[in-house]
């Protein structure tokens, strides 16, 4: 009895045990399994590190940039690797171009809070309707 429990702690039970990876369904599983985790996790990452870089080779004196630390800026003059942004008037700051971290519009910034905003508004139009309806749907009916 002690004998067959130890094979079966340690996996050894049932004849055939071998190396799961000898199988082929299993190998099978295994492929199908990173083929997956490729299209879900890694080619969109890659895809985006390309339109990243693309934007970076595409700045151009005068662009109006978001960096990865939230400062917006104006590029003042822009090397392979270093960029100079004017954040305030006089003010200057020297940093790497990779810390860039997209373009910035504020016409299109505006445009976009103003639609979050109608949407805001929309969404608590709808709460109220629907409060109203409740309270009077609630309303006791006067008797006859």
């Amino acid at each position: 009895m002690l004998f067959f429990s130890s094979q079966l702690i340690l996996g050894q039970a049932g004849g055939g045990g071998g190396n799961p990876l000898t199988n082929p369904v299993s190998l099978l599983f295994f492929a199908a399994m990173f083929g997956v985790m490729y299209l879900i996790m890694i080619r969109p990452q890659q895809k985006q590190l390309q339109a990243h870089k693309a934007m970076l080779a595409g700045l151009v004196k005068g662009d109006e940039v978001i960096t990865k630390s939230g400062m917006i800026g104006k590029i003042n003059a822009i090397t392979d690797r270093v960029v100079t942004l004017e954040v305030a008037s006089g003010v200057k700051v020297r940093m790497l171009k990779d810390f860039i971290d997209r373009k910035w519009s504020p016409a299109a910034e505006s445009a976009q809070s103003a639609k979050a905003d109608k949407d805001k508004a929309d969404k608590s139009d709808k709460d109220k309707d629907k409060a109203e309806e409740a309270k009077k749907a609630e309303e006791p009916k006067e008797g006859k």
